[in-house]
């Protein structure tokens, strides 16, 4: 049980290394993340339970993929639950984008507490010959 927990970092790695630090109040945690490689794109499975939809932040930033899910507290009120598997709080994770993945045309869709990003692959080109004139 204790090793479960300690698997959930409280922060991005790359935040801790670079000296940031997050302004918003309360916990975050790195999701698990599946990866899956298909011959056409990428598959990124990310687990956030509790995070609606509406509150999944996705941009691009000089090729950093960033996902926020931003947990809604309120819905738990005044409950203190007596047995918990999962802490209440943020989810933030990061990617750095290859150059092999078309950036312009990734998707993103949430099911169930799960966030799935569709990264396609960028078609190789033909080999092509070049004239000599």
């Amino acid at each position: 049980m204790a090793e479960e927990k300690s698997e959930m970092v409280v922060q991005d790695k790359k935040e801790v290394a670079s000296g940031k630090e997050p302004t918003m109040p309360g916990k975050k945690y790195v999701p698990y993340t599946d990866i899956v490689e298909t011959e056409k794109e990428l598959l990124v499975y990310m687990d956030m339970p509790g995070v609606d939809r509406k509150k999944v932040d996705i941009r691009l930033e000089k090729n950093l993929l960033v996902v926020d899910g931003q947990i809604d507290s309120q819905t738990y009120g005044d409950l203190k639950p007596i047995y918990s598997e999962y802490n209440i709080g943020h989810f933030t994770r990061r990617f750095e984008m290859s150059n092999k993945i078309d950036q312009s045309k990734i998707e993103a869709r949430m099911n169930d507490g799960v966030l799935l990003l569709t990264l396609p692959k960028v078609p190789e080109k033909e080999p092509m010959a070049i004239q000599v004139n």
